[in-house]
């Protein structure tokens, strides 16, 4: 298993810890990214006690998934993320990567603006925890929950808020200067998301096996490591063609297709 792939937990989404577990042990999987429900449960936090596991990203909602507007729920979404950038500081993890909840009736600005405010004194808290916290690119399926869609908007929040970036390929592949983009956004990347895109897949998730779709991977991580990326690939694998395969096996062939990529191209 290459030390730099790491496999996110919903990829076995609704597993028990200790399904997780036997899944990490079959894979020989040491990284790990994680779903912060399922990160603070006690008995998930035992199993990385042990120390043979290391959580690279945990994933995290703000404000339940609302812009907070109001001061209550703008306190609320700092002390949930406060407790959460504690407890990943205390394991060891090296970054949060969130979706910022979605804008309601307010426009794009608005919202980027009311959220930069609401997250501020947690970005300060987390830089002094030695803790990354970023924001992804998410398909405005989810601007129920997010309000950075494309890469361009993506880059565009993160500095305006002071914040990390978190890389989904699956949804951002096909963006216009997807090359002077990845470029822009490397400076703040901690994580770099893959999964690939059978053209005419229309069975949402509709995610792929790295290698068997359409989206230029293997030339997507050469960009990024030859302009200098450090950090990790995360495998997010779900959806129909992932389930009929097995999830597991699914995961396994990802991160042999991966790590092989890895080292072709000196990673």
């Amino acid at each position: 298993m290459h030390e730099r792939v790491s496999v996110h937990d919903v990829t076995f989404f609704g597993a028990s810890p200790a399904e997780l577990q036997r899944n990490w042990a079959a894979l020989g999987v040491r990284r790990l990214s994680a779903i912060d429900t399922q990160f603070l449960e006690p008995e998930f936090r035992r199993m990385l006690d042990g120390g043979e596991y290391l959580i690279h990203a945990i994933c995290h909602v703000f404000s339940s998934g609302r812009v907070p507007v109001d001061e209550a729920s703008v306190n609320a979404a700092r002390t949930a993320l406060s407790r959460l950038i504690e407890a990943a500081a205390d394991s060891g993890a090296t970054c949060i990567y969130m979706l910022t909840g979605g804008r309601g009736e307010f426009s794009w600005q608005q919202a980027a603006e009311r959220f930069s405010r609401a997250i501020e004194p947690c970005v300060r808290e987390a830089s002094q925890a030695g803790v990354s916290l970023a924001i992804e690119n998410a398909s405005s399926l989810y601007a129920d929950l997010h309000i950075a869609h494309s890469l361009r908007d993506t880059i565009t929040l993160a500095d305006a808020a002071g914040l990390d970036i978190c890389v989904d390929l699956f949804h951002c592949w096909a963006e216009a200067d997807l090359t002077d983009l990845l470029r822009s956004a490397l400076p703040r990347t901690r994580l770099i998301q893959l999964s690939d895109y059978v053209l005419g897949d229309r069975a949402l998730p509709a995610r792929a096996v790295p290698g068997d779709g359409a989206i230029p991977v293997e030339t997507f991580v050469a960009q990024a490591l030859a302009d200098g990326y450090q950090f990790g690939f995360d495998l997010e694998l779900l959806g129909p063609r992932i389930d009929a395969e097995g999830r597991l096996a699914a995961a396994r062939r990802g991160c042999e297709v991966v790590g092989a990529m890895l080292d072709r191209l000196g990673g």
